[in-house]
């Protein structure tokens, strides 16, 4: 059974991740979702990190608004 280390880290079993399809070195968000539970999901992959290598490609604030429109749909 995982336990919460001083560092408040937890070890997820293999089986769980392989179950959703998470491997080591994915991000993750960790959300509240009531009752002493959380949820665990892959990151959402946002127009800054897919192509924020090309730095100087877009103006400044060009891939914030493309993230912000993305969400809005």
């Amino acid at each position: 059974m995982p336990r919460i280390s001083a560092k408040n880290q937890v070890t997820i079993p293999v089986a769980a991740l392989e179950e959703v399809g998470l491997h080591a070195g994915e991000q993750v968000t960790v959300e509240a979702a009531g009752d002493g539970e959380l949820r665990v999901r892959r990151a959402a992959l946002t127009f800054k990190d897919a192509f924020g290598v090309l730095t100087g490609a877009y103006p400044p604030g060009y891939l914030d608004q493309l993230d912000a429109e993305d969400e809005q749909r």
